[in-house]
């Protein structure tokens, strides 16, 4: 016990060291923020997180070449921890199918894996348009508030398990928790929305787990990895945005639940468009 709690307060040390004061303020910020989202919304946060993360860590001085799968590899993680607090929340309100959850999973799990080996094989220039065509797509559906026709019923397990592939696939590589695609096709499948929210939080622990798992294993054979890194995972920021994400998701699940978020889904979708212009700009410059 004694040697843990010296590790423990080693790395907490060290921790104070790499990031400094006000970066760790910036974390945990933006990991409350982050958390609301997640819980209002049903999204993992990665929208958010990615291009503000690539912010900090260039700051701190990461190597250029890792910046952006780190941030996504760092916030797909967080999407863990922010997780459970939200889907705790929309579980007492008995808004999670867990029959839809189980067929889903296979194909997160699945797809989560390969995604990051994907991710490990693209140049910066490629994964930030693809990051910010995602932000925009998903900036104008906010904006216009679109919601998909209920016109069919759910697929059978191999129809879910092709599709949770595909959404586990671009989850990792865009470092969401997948509800920018699974809430949609559940609403089109007649799924009613505060519960496809809610399931859509559930969603996002198999897909953060497997893509947690998926970015340690592509980044094993980094060169110069910074103090803190586990492969492309940046334990550094991970613990400050996690601790105070957890705390803010129940928040934003209770409050899907009792506020029209229309309008506050336009204000956010108008700060995606700018974040979807950062990363063009890190794009064209990558």
């Amino acid at each position: 016990m004694a040697d843990l709690l010296s590790l423990l307060a080693d790395f907490f040390s060290g921790l104070m060291v790499e990031v400094g004061p006000l970066v760790l303020i910036a974390l945990v910020a933006l990991g409350a923020f982050a958390g609301f989202l997640a819980g209002l919304f049903g999204i993992g946060g990665g929208m958010l997180m990615v291009p503000i993360l690539i912010l900090i860590f260039g700051h701190r001085g990461l190597p250029d070449d890792y910046l952006l799968k780190m941030a996504v590899a760092t916030s797909l993680a967080t999407i863990l921890f922010t997780s459970v607090s939200s889907l705790r929340a929309h579980h007492a309100r008995g808004a999670v199918r867990w029959d839809i959850v189980w067929r889903f999973v296979p194909g997160i799990l699945i797809g989560s894996l390969v995604g990051p080996q994907i991710a490990k094989l693209l140049p910066a220039r490629v994964m930030a348009s693809l990051f910010a065509i995602f932000v925009a797509y998903s900036a104008i559906q906010m904006f216009l508030n679109r919601k998909p026709s209920p016109s069919r019923q759910l697929p059978g397990v191999a129809g879910l398990t092709v599709v949770g592939i595909g959404i586990g696939v671009l989850s990792a590589l865009v470092g969401a928790g997948g509800g920018f695609a699974s809430i949609p096709f559940m609403v089109w499948c007649n799924v009613v929305i505060h519960q496809a929210v809610g399931t859509s939080a559930a969603l996002g622990l198999p897909i953060a787990l497997a893509g947690a798992i998926g970015y340690v294993i592509a980044g094993q054979d980094l060169v110069e990895a910074p103090w803190g890194a586990f492969g492309y995972l940046y334990l550094p920021a991970l613990i400050p945005i996690a601790a105070a994400s957890v705390l803010t998701a129940r928040f934003g699940a209770a409050a899907a639940h009792r506020l029209d978020v229309v309008q506050l889904k336009k204000a956010f979708a108008g700060l995606l468009f700018l974040l979807a212009a950062f990363m063009v700009s890190k794009a064209a410059g990558a």
